[in-house]
């Protein structure tokens, strides 16, 4: 199976006051093995109501969805929510801690909900700490660290059950230019290993990173660029923010 997420024609509505507002349209597309798919869009366009269906958390009003070739939504709750643990690592744009417990400790904590023992857990994270460089700071609490340092333990907690994928919804929207950069290539490097990685940004900067781009607004999947067609369309993103600096 090449597929990790097929989604096919998925609509979703909210039911707000007394009318249906629909926030996803006819959507249709696949992340594959060893793929680094970027959605982009503007804010509002449904990028994280996507997210939400793909994760089992929303399901879709119409269309069909399968992850590693299940049906979330033949599941029961419990189900999916033990589905996400084992198979799916998530970094978001704001990382929640638990604040009684340290670094080493909160990233050892998946492992702990899937009922390993503490000795194994805190082994697993101090190795996925040394992977990622961030060792020093297993003793420190985890809001202790600046956001750039958060984001990299984020990333390690989502790492330490070694899912099939990760998803990183908005995961540099609180960082500055440089500590947006260095998460993006540790994201590169985990997926030059072999990780497959789902992304969603509103910012066109971080497409330079892309094997895939998906470019979603209001609701619809308007294109979808590789190889060629992503080079283009980076040198065409280039060539209008330089015109725009010579415009100021």
């Amino acid at each position: 199976m090449s597929e990790i997420i097929w989604a096919s024609h998925i609509d979703k509505s909210f039911h707000v006051g007394d009318q249906d507002v629909q926030i996803l349209k006819n959507v249709s597309f696949e992340v594959h093995v060893g793929d680094f798919l970027i959605i982009y869009g503007p804010s509002g366009c449904g990028k994280s109501t996507l997210l939400h269906i793909i994760l089992g958390l929303e399901p879709p009003s119409k269309g069909q969805i399968q992850v590693l070739g299940h049906n979330l939504y033949s599941m029961s709750e419990d189900d999916r929510a033990d589905f996400r643990k084992i198979h799916v690592g998530m970094v978001y744009q704001q990382a929640n801690w638990i604040r009684a417990l340290k670094v080493q400790e909160n990233v050892a904590f998946p492992l702990t909900l899937l009922g390993e023992e503490r000795s194994s857990t805190l082994f697993k994270a101090e190795k996925i700490l040394k992977r990622l460089k961030m060792e020093n700071w297993a003793g420190y609490i985890p809001t202790e660290l600046s956001s750039g340092q958060q984001q990299k333990i984020a990333l390690a907690r989502a790492l330490i059950s070694d899912p099939e994928f990760i998803i990183a919804d908005e995961p540099t929207g609180n960082l500055d230019f440089d500590s947006g950069q260095e998460l993006m290539r540790l994201l590169v490097e985990l997926n030059n290993q072999g990780k497959t990685i789902l992304m969603v940004t509103h910012d066109l900067e971080y497409l330079t990173f892309a094997k895939t781009a998906v470019h979603m607004f209001n609701g619809e999947i308007k294109a979808e660029y590789t190889d060629h067609k992503l080079q283009a369309l980076l040198k065409e993103i280039k060539t209008k923010r330089g015109t725009e600096v010579k415009n100021i």
